[in-house]
């Protein structure tokens, strides 16, 4: 019920944020077909905690600021290597061990490597994800698993 009352109230405020209709009318129709969609994915059985996860507003605030910095570090680090004249790089496919628990949790991890400068995220199937990386330092760097260890907080697992 929690994740039904939360999507409906997501789903009819950006109805109103993107239509911008302030007419009494108008706004009922948008609730309406707030409602009407949640009732839907309700009685079709896909209504989940994964499909709208408000549990993880307060840990993904504590995990956007590190991503964003690993996002800039890489940038530069890409940058540098195809600035240079003869650039230093060295291709690898890796496969990764998702530490992730759930679904949505190896989809963020994959998502966070392919955001990442100079890594793409390939296949998420059985529990790895296969990365392409530029250099083999940063394949390296994921086996790590830093990012993986911090995904894995954000789910609300410890390491």
């Amino acid at each position: 019920m929690k994740h039904a009352s939360g999507l409906a109230i997501t789903l009819f405020v950006a109805w109103l944020l993107w239509s911008g209709h302030t007419a009494i009318l108008l706004v009922t129709l948008g609730a309406g077909s707030s409602l009407l969609v949640v009732w839907l994915l309700h009685h079709l059985g896909i209504l989940d905690p994964q499909g709208q996860p408000l549990h993880l507003l307060l840990d993904i605030a504590r995990y956007l600021p590190w991503l964003l910095r690993e996002v800039v570090r890489s940038n530069l680090d890409v940058a540098r290597r195809i600035l240079s004249r003869d650039p230093p790089i060295s291709p690898c496919v890796t496969r990764i061990k998702a530490m992730q628990k759930t679904p949505l949790g190896q989809v963020i991890f994959a998502n966070s490597i392919t955001l990442t400068p100079g890594t793409l995220s390939l296949r998420v199937r059985d529990g790895y994800v296969v990365v392409h990386a530029l250099t083999r330092e940063a394949g390296e760097a994921l086996q790590d698993g830093e990012m993986n260890r911090r995904v894995l907080r954000l789910e609300g697992e410890t390491p």
